[in-house]
């Protein structure tokens, strides 16, 4: 079977199994996907002008906690100011907003200790979450440090956080790994349940089948939406509350309210965008508030989006190979997401991602278009044309970048 002939079979596997899924779950209707009804409605905002329908409250799985469908990631509050990320915190929650994705690696555990700060009073109004990188039994420490920073004495979900590799979840479940850690934290009464957090449906899907796992976090757009074809299902067969995150691909898709609007027409417990600004939170929440379905000639323009960024963007998965020339593809293919997430400022800082994005883009022409990268990749990126059109498109900017 030739490579086009493999993609154009996976397409029509996906969608295949996309269409069936959508129909036993119950939310097919004339060609358009409708959120079921029922549960806690969310309050409206009044003055707004409301042109759709408050969305209900939603379930997160057998945790029974009931959250609103749109949820505040705290990743890009490393941007904000101490006093603007609290800000940003209470709007999010004055508006509806009570499921908070954080972790002890955001701005070094300071995103933490802005969110304990901004719920003071209303802890029991709202879901934390947040993870840790620690796959051994020692991360009952940053349970112990995450409990302090954000001034509790229990976490709603406390997740294993950003798990690619099947060796990482081995030692978790492994002697005096993190499940291990977890558990004991749990029936001590510091965390509620335990969650994961990863970018591959195809590794989270066989984890959550062995019982341990009671919220699973993962990429989710109209992009990425292998979930539709393992994970999601499973999850709601088995219970296991589903979280989307990475809406707009890691600020590369730029119909925020539309790939909003996709992913809440879908049994999705809750979607988080990551929020750093006040305006930010106005717009993303209004969509949960004002909710209407998506329209045919915007179902249309998303499919061709999705067209021009399916090559495009990286997965973020980790399951790339060395290439034999020694090219550094993966942080060149990463560098634009850096760029745009960060700001030119934060990815040179201090000139050391300078001179080293600079090194990187000099190793290019080191590419002999083996194929390698494009075999292992398992979206067949055209890699080797998108690390040229980095050099192409960054190498004289960053050059002379002032940092």
């Amino acid at each position: 079977m030739t490579q086009d002939a493999k993609k154009t079979s996976g397409a029509s596997r996906r969608s295949m199994d996309r269409r069936s899924f959508m129909k036993q779950a119950g939310v097919i209707s004339a060609g358009t996907l409708v959120p079921k009804a029922g549960g806690e409605p969310l309050p409206s905002q009044a003055g707004t002008g409301a042109a759709g329908q408050p969305l209900a409250r939603r379930t997160l799985g057998r945790t029974g906690l009931k959250v609103a469908p749109i949820g505040l990631g705290t990743i890009p509050l490393f941007r904000a100011p101490r006093e603007q990320a609290i800000e940003v915190v209470r709007k999010s929650c004055d508006l509806g907003v009570n499921y908070i994705d954080l972790a002890r690696g955001y701005r070094r555990g300071l995103a933490e200790e802005w969110v304990g700060e901004a719920i003071k009073g209303i802890r029991d109004k709202v879901v934390i979450v947040t993870k840790s990188t620690d796959y051994s039994a020692k991360i009952v420490n940053h349970v112990e440090q995450s409990l302090k920073a954000l001034q509790t004495d229990y976490i709603d979900v406390y997740c294993f956080h950003s798990l690619m590799q099947d060796e990482q979840w081995r030692r978790v479940i492994g002697p005096d790994g993190a499940m291990e850690g977890l558990k004991k934290a749990q029936k001590e009464g510091k965390i509620r349940f335990i969650g994961l957090s990863g970018h591959r449906s195809d590794q989270q899907s066989e984890i959550i089948k062995g019982g341990d796992i009671d919220l699973i976090i993962t990429i989710f757009n109209y992009v990425f939406d292998d979930a539709l074809s393992d994970l999601l299902p499973l999850a709601k067969k088995l219970n296991v509350g589903f979280a989307a995150i990475k809406p707009f691909a890691g600020c590369f898709l730029n119909q925020h309210e539309q790939s909003l609007r996709w992913i809440l027409e879908h049994p999705v417990d809750v979607v988080v965008p990551g929020m750093w600004q006040v305006d930010e939170v106005v717009q993303n929440t209004r969509v949960m508030r004002e909710f209407t379905p998506l329209i045919d000639s915007e179902r249309e323009y998303l499919e061709e989006e999705r067209k021009y960024w399916y090559y495009r963007i990286c997965r973020v998965c980790y399951q790339c190979k060395p290439c034999p020339q020694g090219v550094p593809y993966v942080s060149l293919f990463m560098l634009p997401l850096m760029l745009r997430r960060n700001g030119f400022y934060l990815t040179l800082e201090e000139n050391k991602g300078k001179f080293m994005y600079l090194s990187q883009m000099d190793k290019v022409e080191k590419c002999d278009n083996c194929g390698l990268c494009v075999e292992t990749c398992k979206y067949h990126m055209p890699i080797p044309d998108i690390i040229r059109d980095v050099k192409r498109t960054y190498y004289e900017v960053i050059k002379y970048y002032k940092v």
